[in-house]
């Protein structure tokens, strides 16, 4: 990558969302922990530090090399960063009478630097401190004001580029103009190049896997999801023939999944085999109920079915796999003093006595970044625009025991929830839909009998990325439908719930 920007991450809750504020401008930007030992060089046009919820007063206040950075790259530190920079440059940082969170108005100082170029004098802005900064160190100067702290931001005149301090969230969308304040610190003040694009990282990406597996022979699962779909089409473009597909019926896909995903995968010139395993994989499951031990069941039985694929295949060395940022954001925290959410069965490496190496061309992308590659590539609107599918499948959609017959139930309800989303047009306007069986059951009138019988509960929601969601509001009459439907037609369900939860507090999935 000829130019990138470097995030340091202090484990705030909008880390992630400042790299897709970056990346929405076409500049390419890593994520790295604040802990971690970085080597900066030329290719780095501008460094952003993160918040946290830590403080800089505390003793377990993080700590990082700011003499690395400081007034050899254009910087922006955002509220702990801003703060730190205060506490550590001679400045004073306090407890605050008075916590901001939410809405402030910010007051602009009469002199506008670039960082607040075409920006009002008055504006919304985010914040979130408990801190305030009370005094700035020497040659730093006042930018902007609210009504409740008298340093909103800041800018440091160093001998090379400037050290900016925001104490309000530019990155999330309540603030009024944080997207032009970010991209005045890109544009104006780091003068960085868009050349973050779909064709760019197509190309890139290509000729990095040409070096990186040369003439090895590749082994990849896919899905008929569109991070799979597209980490297999960008393997196939760099390797061709050497590319060894495998798509696994673990019993935990859609009614009819196998053989539909089979069929749609039939042109594309890729060396695909289907493997039949949802014995193996349900005998497996057997008595579990715990949402982490389904996961790591499910991914050691995938583990061990490719490490019988790769043994029948003779020069495989690599394992290409569709991993994609939010899961590794979501694993573990490789990225920051982040607190993991939960594993992800393609997470996490291969046990040591596999000779399989992992190559995942998609692991610093968000989900909508992998669509944008996916149509630049070519592929069909029905892989790009498909929904999001657990790879555990309906095994974190049973909440509670795994057997056949639950299997079968959540089939069924899951088919007539999909294809009411597209009856009634709203397949295309919802990112992700599913349908949970709980470990529940009701009581139902059926005629004139007494029922008792499972629930289900219809999962939609809107995102861009699946760090964060909205729960659909689908229409009345749809979910009237979608009810009626399951129960009338699914002996062994007589209840049926929607989830009006978002993520954050809740997550997307149940399990």
């Amino acid at each position: 990558m000829n130019q990138r920007v470097i995030i340091l991450d202090f484990g705030s809750q909008y880390t992630q969302l400042i790299a897709r504020r970056v990346r929405e401008h076409n500049i390419y930007c890593e994520i790295h922990p604040y802990n971690k030992k970085m080597e900066y060089d030329e290719s780095i046009a501008a460094v952003i530090l993160s918040g946290s919820p830590f403080s800089v007063r505390s003793e377990n206040a993080l700590t990082f090399e700011l003499d690395a950075i400081w007034g050899k790259y254009p910087t922006l530190a955002i509220c702990y960063g801003a703060q730190y920079i205060v506490h550590n440059k001679g400045g004073r940082v306090e407890a605050s009478h008075q916590r901001e969170y939410g809405k402030s108005n910010l007051l602009l100082s009469e002199k506008i630097d670039p960082i607040f170029q075409g920006i009002p004098n008055q504006s919304t802005a985010w914040m979130s401190h408990a801190d305030t900064i009370a005094q700035l160190p020497d040659g730093v100067e006042v930018l902007a004001r609210t009504a409740g702290i008298p340093v909103a931001a800041f800018k440091a005149n160093t001998s090379g580029p400037p050290v900016y301090g925001l104490q309000f969230h530019p990155e999330v969308t309540h603030s009024e103009h944080g997207s032009r304040v970010l991209s005045n610190f890109l544009f104006e003040v780091a003068e960085c190049e868009k050349n973050w694009t779909p064709d760019i990282f197509i190309d890139e990406t290509v000729a990095k896997l040409k070096e990186q597996v040369g003439d090895d022979k590749v082994l990849m699962a896919l899905s008929g999801g569109v991070d799979s779909s597209v980490g297999a089409m960008l393997l196939h473009r760099a390797i061709g023939a050497k590319l060894h597909c495998f798509f696994i019926n673990n019993g935990l896909l859609r009614k009819n999944e196998f053989d539909e995903v089979l069929a749609s995968y039939k042109d594309w010139g890729l060396n695909i085999t289907g493997m039949d395993k949802a014995d193996y994989f349900l005998e497996g499951l057997r008595n579990i109920s715990d949402p982490e031990e389904k996961r790591k069941i499910i991914g050691r039985s995938f583990i061990e079915i490719f490490d019988e694929a790769a043994n029948q295949i003779p020069g495989v060395q690599w394992l290409g796999q569709g991993t994609i940022y939010p899961d590794v954001i979501e694993s573990v925290s490789v990225h920051g003093p982040s607190v993991t959410i939960k594993s992800h069965h393609n997470v996490g490496g291969l046990p040591d006595h596999m000779n399989l190496k992992v190559v995942e061309p998609l692991r610093m992308l968000f989900k909508d970044e992998v669509r944008r590659v996916g149509a630049a590539m070519g592929l069909p609107d029905t892989i790009i625009n498909r929904h999001p599918f657990p790879g555990p499948g309906l095994a974190i959609r049973i909440l509670g025991e795994i057997t056949p017959e639950r299997v079968r139930l959540l089939q069924e309800a899951d088919h007539i929830y999909i294809q009411k989303l597209r009856e009634y047009g709203w397949y295309d306007k919802v990112w992700q839909a599913g349908v949970i069986l709980l470990p529940i059951q009701s009581v139902g009138v059926m005629g004139d009998e007494r029922t008792y019988e499972s629930v289900v509960a219809l999962r939609a929601v809107n995102s861009l990325d699946g760090m964060t969601a909205e729960w659909s509001r689908l229409p009345q009459e749809l979910l009237a439908d979608i009810s009626s439907t399951i129960i009338n037609s699914i002996k062994g369900i007589n209840r049926v719930v929607y989830d009006i939860s978002t993520k954050p507090p809740a997550t997307i999935e149940w399990e």
